[in-house]
């Protein structure tokens, strides 16, 4: 398993359109990809369920992948983040 933190550096947050496009990137990869806001974890790989962490600007996000693929769904995932949050 491996994890990356990140905050969300977008003035709107994860809302749609970025959700939308972060669902595609995790989705990519055969590996359990998920999102977890303070105590809250969602599936990666499913919009509504990443929309429902309301994560805002300044949030840090922490994502977790866990597969045969993991190392390159994060470093996937985190180049997604910097270019797009």
């Amino acid at each position: 398993m491996q994890t990356l933190k990140y905050t969300i550096t977008d003035s709107l947050g994860i809302h749609a359109r970025p959700a939308g496009l972060l669902v595609k990137k995790a989705s990519e990869f055969s590996s359990a990809v998920s999102v977890s806001k303070n105590d809250k974890t969602a599936n990666a790989k499913k919009i509504f369920s990443v929309m429902s962490l309301a994560v805002k600007c300044g949030d840090e996000i922490t994502v977790t992948a866990d597969g045969s693929d993991e190392a390159e769904a994060i470093k996937a995932i985190e180049s997604f983040l910097h270019e797009n949050l």
